[in-house]
C-alpha cells in the first residue's frame, strides 16, 4: 500500500506538472468575470493539502483564507502558494514513509465527510488537486486577465 501511495504522490506531481507554466503574471486571470482566479485557486490548493494534514496529526501554521471565502485577490504571491503545494506533498511523502501501513486504514472523523479511513482523505487530497489543476489549465488556455 506504501508504494502505491508514494507513487500516487509522483503521479500527482506529473499530472499537475501544469502548474509550473503559471506565473506571477497570471495571478489574475479567470474563465469569466464571475469565477475564481488562478492565483486564488493556487492558493486554495496550498491551504488545503496542508490544512487537511493536520487530520493525519501534520502541525502546519497554514491559515484558512480561501474555503467558503469569496475571491477578493487572495493569491497574488504565486510563488508562495505553489510552495505551500510543494511543502504539503512533501509533508505527505514523509508520513507515508515513516507511517505503517495499518495506519492509513485507520478511521478518522472530518467534518466534511464524516467517518473515513486516513487512506480515503488521501485519496481526496488527490482528488481535490487534480480537480483544481484542471480549473487552471482551462484558465490558462481559454481564461484572461481580470481585474
Amino acid at each position: 500500500m506504501k508504494e502505491a501511495m508514494l507513487e500516487m504522490l509522483v503521479q500527482a506531481e506529473l499530472t499537475s506538472s501544469n502548474l509550473q507554466q503559471v506565473q506571477d503574471e497570471h495571478w489574475n486571470w479567470k474563465l469569466n468575470a464571475e469565477s475564481n482566479s488562478i492565483g486564488f485557486i493556487l492558493l486554495h490548493m496550498g491551504e488545503i493539502v496542508n490544512l487537511f494534514g493536520t487530520f493525519f496529526e501534520i502541525p502546519t501554521e497554514v491559515q484558512n483564507t480561501t474555503m467558503g471565502f469569496e475571491d477578493n485577490g487572495q493569491g497574488k504571491d504565486i510563488q508562495a502558494s505553489k510552495a505551500l503545494i510543494k511543502k504539503g506533498f512533501s509533508n505527505l511523502k514523509d508520513l507515508i514513509e515513516s507511517s505503517e501501513e495499518e495506519y492509513w486504514k485507520g478511521i478518522i472523523f472530518t467534518p466534511f465527510f464524516g467517518e473515513v479511513s486516513r487512506f480515503r482523505l488521501f485519496s481526496h487530497i488527490l482528488f481535490h488537486h487534480f480537480h483544481h489543476s484542471g480549473q487552471i489549465s482551462a484558465i490558462m488556455k481559454k481564461g484572461r486577465e481580470i481585474e
